[in-house]
């Protein structure tokens, strides 16, 4: 079986979460025999999709895992952040052929309901990883 190289990458915003969903996905890819080949931090869910081309432009790069928690506020600026760069993520994905799967959980949701999803940055290196095996 071949071994996939996967990037990451990671909003430093919410860190305290993120940090551990981005631990389960490492965890993860060492259970699922893939090698993580490369993670880059960004400041927020809407500084991603420039690191994202960047990793999808990567020949060594197979696929890549988005990792970010976007928290409810007063104002509806959560849904236009996570509106805009899951958008941008399809975008590029289709661009370079690639799986880039979503692992940003929100919005609409406290800090408590965003502690209780961190499995969701081990669930999007799964969806990877099973995008790459069905797509060979």
């Amino acid at each position: 079986m071949k071994r996939y190289n996967i990037g990451i990458v990671v909003s430093e915003f919410n860190y305290d979460i993120t940090s551990m969903m981005l631990e389960r996905a490492k965890a993860h890819a060492d259970f699922l025999e893939v090698n993580v080949a490369k993670v880059i931090h960004v400041p927020g869910v809407y500084d991603m999709p420039l690191a994202i081309k960047k990793l999808c432009e990567d020949g060594g790069i197979d696929g890549v895992v988005t990792i970010g928690c976007v928290i409810e506020g007063e104002t509806e600026h959560d849904e236009i952040v996570i509106q805009h760069a899951a958008r941008k993520i399809i975008d590029l994905s289709l661009q370079y052929d690639k799986p880039v799967t979503l692992g940003i959980s929100g919005p609409g949701m406290t800090r408590l309901q965003a502690e209780d999803r961190v499995e969701k940055g081990r669930e999007a290196l799964e969806a990877c990883v099973k995008l790459l095996k069905n797509l060979d």
